[in-house]
């Protein structure tokens, strides 16, 4: 019998230790559990993570797919890799090509696409779908410290007192993660608190429920900022210490009552929330924040109101919470919105240091990170010729999904993935890829921590990792880039002298001291050190406390965004709201956990009515639903899972006008009675 294998669960980013056993005839996985030994869960593992690593229900690439008279039909991995080369560099003699990642890869094949795209092919179209989820939050963390990451860790979460989770269900989500902010919220003088419009699962266990209106979360946190400076609990010393912009932004709040009737709240409920930042409060959010043509704004909102009350230390601050195993990996290593280490991407000096470790010309390198993923789909009618995308799915994941499969139908498209989705239906060359149990490398969890994946078992002829496929296409497309076929280890470590001295330093965590320690967080700049709470320091001793921020003046920045248009209000022709969200058994856009049919559409018992099947459209597009009358979903609100490929043919293509995410979780709607 096979040996066990510890490995990282790659369903989300908790970052879970597992040990996996491979069968022991033929191909596949046999056994997979939580790994005891492991620092990050202790042998803690939810039962999605190990169904959807052992036996996934996505229908696997078996074999390489190309495009003839129409149809994909088999054909050896050499001609695969044949054919997209030769589509990819013909595009580059007349257009760019368009590269897309994913929060799915390790950090290895993440920064060798980085690689491929920005210093080989050069091009400014070049992102992942993390962006799709993340952006928001990675850009408030810049506007306020100067770095991307959140400052708390999971040795916070026992000891804060408030538990606010807002715009997100990690109950759902991050099981894991979540038990350990329940145990800690069940504790004496302790709570959780859940803003939601919808009554989730994390909210139905709440000690209280706010039910924000849709769209009025940046109104709910400014109103908050306002009430605790009303309440006096403003921290003055370290305010006044250890910030710049405090007066400014309060100059712009409006009063507390005229925000919350903006949010749909009362004020005494504004003066609950404002009271909870009195004691250590770690403030978790998600795609509720996030994804809103609002989220950078809402989201350092929320870290305004943990700079105002002082909570930036041990035990309390942002957190905000990740969605894709590798959504943070993707974000230090892959280069699509800084350079490898958090690298400034128009620092000349930094831009100098990453040509010259590439072995390439700085004049290669794009001068901009390029117009995002709903910016490079909206490209193909332009200025891109090709894309390559890999372990994603934009023509379901992107937002007014119809526009964008057309999009990709009109384009030479190379797809790399393990499972068959909607995109690999309209590639021209696929490139089968292998999964979870099946690669090594390494990813890094939300809260900051490396780990190793590791395969336990080999993959069928034609099955090649994302990393080595990487590399065939780029040493066809652009030879010499990678001077060795790429593996884990030394492309690893090349992606660790980048960081050396950066605000991510990982330069401390090689695969030698992982082997031992088996996780590590950084910054790491020796193979001893590890990364705790980012900026604060504590004396010596107990001594006084201390903060560092990357920031030109050293000190952490208030927030000076103002709340935008709704872009797509409810109206008398599309009188209802839309909001998208993750169930307990979906996985991303679906392409692991499929299920056959139309949607389940959650709606209040009153919209449903007699219906149990419904048309639900938008201005861009329809869809049969079945309707589930559910109390947990405000009148007014229809709730579809985004793991359904028909979801996103609804959602608005308008995006933050500074992260570039979009606005997926409001967009008007409307339910036809189908009369059955």
């Amino acid at each position: 019998m096979s040996e066990f294998v510890p490995t990282t669960c790659l369903r989300c980013a908790v970052g879970c230790g597992h040990v996996q056993r491979g069968v022991d005839s033929g191909y596949g996985l046999d056994s997979v559990r939580g790994n005891p030994e492991h620092p990050v869960n202790n042998g803690l593992a939810c039962q999605r993570g190990v169904r959807e690593t052992a036996d996934p229900d996505g229908e696997w690439l078996a074999r390489p797919l190309v495009r003839r008279e129409g149809d994909l039909v088999p054909t050896t991995i050499e001609n695969a890799l044949a054919a997209a080369s030769s589509g990819l560099s013909a595009a580059t003699e007349s257009g760019e090509v368009a590269v897309l990642g994913s929060g799915q890869q390790t950090n290895e094949a993440a920064y060798a696409l980085g690689k491929l795209a920005r210093g080989g092919l050069g091009t400014r179209y070049y992102d992942a779908n993390t962006t799709l989820c993340m952006a928001s939050a990675v850009t408030a963390y810049y506007d306020a410290f100067g770095s991307d990451a959140p400052p708390p860790t999971y040795d916070d979460i026992p000891d804060a007192r408030t538990h606010l989770v807002w715009g997100a269900n990690p109950s759902v989500a991050h099981p894991v993660m979540f038990r350990w902010i329940s145990q800690s919220a069940s504790e004496e003088g302790s709570e959780l608190i859940v803003v939601d419009p919808v009554r989730s699962e994390t909210a139905e266990v709440a000690d209280d429920h706010v039910a924000v209106d849709p769209g009025g979360d940046l109104a709910l946190a400014r109103a908050i900022l306002a009430r605790i400076a009303d309440r006096d609990g403003v921290d003055r010393e370290f305010v006044e210490t250890r910030t710049e912009g405090f007066d400014e932004l309060l100059a712009t709040l409006p009063p507390a009552a005229e925000s919350a009737s903006e949010a749909g709240v009362s004020v005494a409920t504004i003066d609950r929330l404002a009271a909870a930042f009195e004691a250590p409060t770690l403030v978790y959010w998600g795609m509720g924040v996030n994804q809103s043509v609002d989220g950078t704004a809402t989201a350092g909102a929320l870290i305004d109101c943990c700079l105002a009350s002082g909570n930036l230390r041990p035990g309390s601050g942002p957190f905000s919470l990740t969605g894709q195993a590798n959504s943070m990996g993707t974000r230090v290593c892959s280069s699509k919105g800084t350079w490898p280490g958090h690298r400034p991407f128009d620092d000349p000096d930094h831009r100098r240091a990453v040509a010259d470790a590439w072995g390439i010309p700085e004049s290669r390198l794009p001068d901009d990170p390029g117009p995002g993923p709903v910016g490079i789909c909206e490209a193909i009618d332009g200025d891109v010729e090709a894309v390559y995308a890999v372990a994603t799915n934009p023509a379901a994941g992107l937002p007014d999904a119809a526009a964008a499969r057309d999009r990709l139908e009109d384009t030479f498209l190379v797809v790399q993935d393990a499972f068959r989705s909607e995109t690999v239906e309209l590639a021209d060359v696929v490139l089968p890829a292998a999964t979870w149990g099946e690669s090594e490398g390494t990813v890094m969890n939300m809260e900051r921590t490396i780990s190793r994946v590791r395969a336990a078992t080999e993959t069928p002829s034609g099955i090649r990792t994302d990393l080595a496929l990487i590399g065939e296409i780029a040493d066809r497309v652009v030879p010499g880039l990678f001077e060795e076929p790429p593996e884990p280890k030394p492309i690893y470590e090349e992606f660790l002298a980048l960081t050396e001295g950066t605000p991510a330093d990982c330069s401390g965590i090689g695969y030698e001291r992982l082997e031992a320690e088996l996780a590590v967080r950084w910054p790491a700049p020796t193979p001893t050190a590890e990364g705790g709470y980012r900026y604060y320091r504590k004396g010596a001793d107990g001594g006084s406390e201390g903060w560092e921020f990357p920031t030109p003046s050293g000190r952490a920045r208030f927030s000076s965004a103002v709340s935008g248009d709704d872009p797509e209000p409810p109206s008398s022709g599309y009188p209802l709201t839309l909001t998208t969200a993750r169930e307990d058994d979906g996985y991303n856009t679906g392409v692991r956990t499929r299920e056959a049919g139309p949607p389940t559409a959650r709606v209040a018992p009153a919209t449903a009515g007699d219906d149990r099947h419904a048309r639900l459209s938008s201005r861009r597009g329809s869809v049969r639903v079945r309707l589930e009358p559910d109390e947990a979903i405000p009148e007014g609100m229809v709730w579809l899972p985004i793991h359904h490929p028909a979801a996103n043919d609804l959602t608005l293509p308008e995006v933050d006008s500074r992260s570039k995410e979009p606005n997926f979780k409001q967009c008007a709607v409307r339910l036809e009675s189908l009369g059955d």
